[in-house]
């Protein structure tokens, strides 16, 4: 294994297509996008394993399975995820879990000298009250959202886990930071599901069924931005071939709205005419979570799919594979 003194300065540049790229989490929301994303672009050996054939959590499993594949290129999209509920009830699983995925596929995919790593978190790593729009050098300089903190505390230290590989060992990985992601493969499940897709679900049933209101968390006034999980995969793609450095690069749009108005909106979508109720006795979350793009954008990307289009996929989609999705 090479040392940070036997390297030099790394270019990115375009991939090798023939290349073995494991991506790890390729049945998720993110993962099935970069999977997508990356057969589009002729990439010719892209693998993966489902969770039922390989635990991440397993880590002889995951050391054997990145020995046998040796890959050049790895993206790990793999981690338990959840909304506020989900996060809440169990921080324990959240933060256990994902620090376990993240070593083992960090440290085999360093025992077996991976060239390329990207790693993705979540915009719950920085602080509640941070500064809006949020940079990157916000990290750890304030208190977490309570409600999620045992999900941004895993997502920090893989994050440090990268910066550390880069100090020791010289490798160029980075990591990516999204904001609220949507669109085909997220869960919809009641209790694990993240806003945008509780609220698709729950809009479009009272819909199917003619129910007089829906009944929503929070105020609605928390503020939000969101990103289509295509978008998110071409992201993923241009930074692995056009940015090398320690620090995380923020995924997102550069635009918000309120919990309130996006329900409005998803209401129209899916054709619920009834009335839309607030449990305030529940709680908002942070505030407003917006990111600042600007290290992204420098990197010669921006955001493609606007929000309308983007609900008009996810709806179609989702309607399209009610008996198959993840509820």
């Amino acid at each position: 294994m090479t040392t940070a003194t036997d390297t030099v300065q790394y270019v990115p540049a375009q991939l090798d297509r023939d290349a073995t790229f494991y991506v790890a989490g390729h049945r998720g929301l993110v993962g099935s996008a970069i999977v997508r994303r990356l057969k589009g672009e002729g990439f010719t050996d892209v693998v993966g394993k489902r969770s039922a054939e390989l635990d991440l959590k397993n880590r002889d499993a995951v050391f054997a399975y990145m020995s046998d594949i040796k890959p050049r290129y790895l993206v790990l999209a793999a981690a338990k995820v959840g909304g506020i509920l989900a996060n809440s009830t169990y921080p324990v699983d959240f933060l256990s879990d994902n620090l376990r995925i993240q070593s083992n596929v960090l440290d085999a995919a360093l025992a077996n000298d991976v060239e390329r790593v990207a790693f993705l978190g979540s915009s719950c790593i920085y602080p509640k009250f941070a500064e809006q729009p949020i940079r990157e050098d916000s990290l750890l300089t304030g208190h977490l959202e309570p409600t999620n903190d045992a999900y941004a505390i895993a997502k920090i230290a893989g994050i440090l886990n990268v910066q550390a590989v880069r100090r020791q060992y010289g490798l160029p990985w980075i990591s990516a930071m999204p904001t609220n992601l949507y669109g085909p493969n997220d869960n919809f499940s009641p209790q694990g599901s993240h806003v945008l897709p509780a609220l698709i679900r729950r809009y479009d049933e009272a819909a199917k069924s003619g129910a007089a209101a829906v009944t929503n968390w929070g105020t609605g006034t928390p503020r939000r931005e969101f990103l289509h999980s295509d978008d998110m995969a071409d992201a993923v793609l241009h930074l692995l071939e056009h940015y090398d450095g320690p620090e995380q690069v923020n995924v997102g749009t550069g635009s918000d709205v309120t919990i309130r108005e996006i329900a409005e909106t998803i209401a129209g979508v899916v054709g619920f005419e009834g009335e839309t109720e607030w449990d305030t006795s529940k709680p908002d979350g942070t505030p407003q979570k917006l990111l600042d793009v600007s290290k992204l954008a420098d990197a010669g990307w921006t955001s493609k799919i606007s929000l309308a289009d983007g609900l008009d996929r996810t709806v179609a989609w989702y309607r399209d594979h009610i008996d198959d999705i993840r509820v």
